[in-house]
């Protein structure tokens, strides 16, 4: 019974939880001198990464943060808001899901398999031709986050952040997914 009143307050959560997240770049004024990012290739008109995911040639998302650590507190409070935490623990250390610290990255490391995974979960992304590369022991699958992490901008903070957390994944910004097979 406890289980399940956690499952009901997680799924609760979530809805509180996305459209907030959603809002609040809306909310934050840009500080003065400072330039907004500019937009991933691929990046849909509506924002959405989940739209950006769906419609962008394979290999074609690019963070817009070279330098992820200017990015990383910020992106690790919309982890922290969006739920990650959840499965793969507040410092990316793992539980239900594998851990953003280590050197094993199931679907590869490099932006645009990262971005499609948050967004589109694993199902999504093995429906667009990826393939695992490494395992881990995890629940279930990889949920698509799309919907909880409204804007592209939020989801390349979020992965700036995990470059952050794992020294392992920084070289593989600059890679490029694999050809579609």
């Amino acid at each position: 019974m406890l289980l399940r009143s956690l499952a009901i307050t997680a799924i609760l959560g979530f809805g509180l939880v996305g459209p907030a997240l959603a809002d609040d770049s809306a909310k934050q004024p840009q500080a003065t001198g400072q330039q907004s990012a500019p937009a991933p290739a691929g990046e849909a008109a509506s924002g959405s990464s989940s739209a950006t995911a769906e419609s962008a040639a394979k290999g074609e998302l690019k963070s817009p943060y070279s330098d992820f650590a200017k990015v990383a507190d910020e992106g690790h409070k919309k982890f922290m808001a969006a739920g990650c935490n959840g499965c793969h623990g507040g410092g990316g250390g793992g539980g239900m899901g594998p851990p953003l610290t280590n050197q094993v990255w199931i679907y590869g490391k490099d932006d645009d398999t990262l971005f499609r995974l948050v967004a589109l979960g694993s199902d999504g992304l093995q429906k667009q031709g990826y393939h695992r590369k490494g395992s881990e022991n995890v629940v279930g699958p990889m949920p698509a986050m799309g919907g909880v992490v409204k804007s592209d901008d939020d989801l390349w903070k979020i992965i700036g952040w995990i470059r952050s957390v794992n020294p392992s994944s920084a070289s593989a910004s600059a890679e490029t997914a694999p050809p579609a097979q």
